[in-house]
């Protein structure tokens, strides 16, 4: 999975916040700290569909852009990518273990026992 530019983490951040399907005018509303063109934030929505970032519907002459995983999703696979690029996959992990909070290794200690039950 590629990272995203600037432009396209802004507009997923408005869609991810959404929580549902908007058109290419509804997003350029919702980013309030730029004065975008219609046609460039059409065109980011389209290049994040065909990086699969995005799915869309028709309505009317319209598409609706809504994310195709969620925000949770997206960071995992950063993550997991970023793993896949150390030699050393156990040492990177026990590293990240040991600078993790003392709540969140609690939720790590909590999936990984929810895993093993599985």
């Amino acid at each position: 999975m590629k990272g995203l530019g600037e432009l396209e983490r802004s507009i997923m951040d408005v869609l991810w916040a959404e929580g549902g399907p908007l058109t290419a005018r509804e997003v350029g509303r919702l980013i309030a700290d730029r004065d975008l063109a219609p046609t460039t934030v059409m065109t980011v929505l389209d290049r994040l569909t065909r990086k699969g970032f995005l799915t869309r519907v028709r309505d009317g002459r319209a598409w609706r852009y809504e994310p195709a995983a969620s925000r949770d999703a997206y960071i995992a696979e950063l993550m997991l990518e970023a793993l896949d690029m150390t030699g050393d996959r156990s040492a990177a992990l026990t590293r990240f273990a040991q600078a993790v909070s003392g709540t969140e290794a609690d939720v790590l200690r909590k999936a990984l026992t929810e895993l093993e039950e599985e």
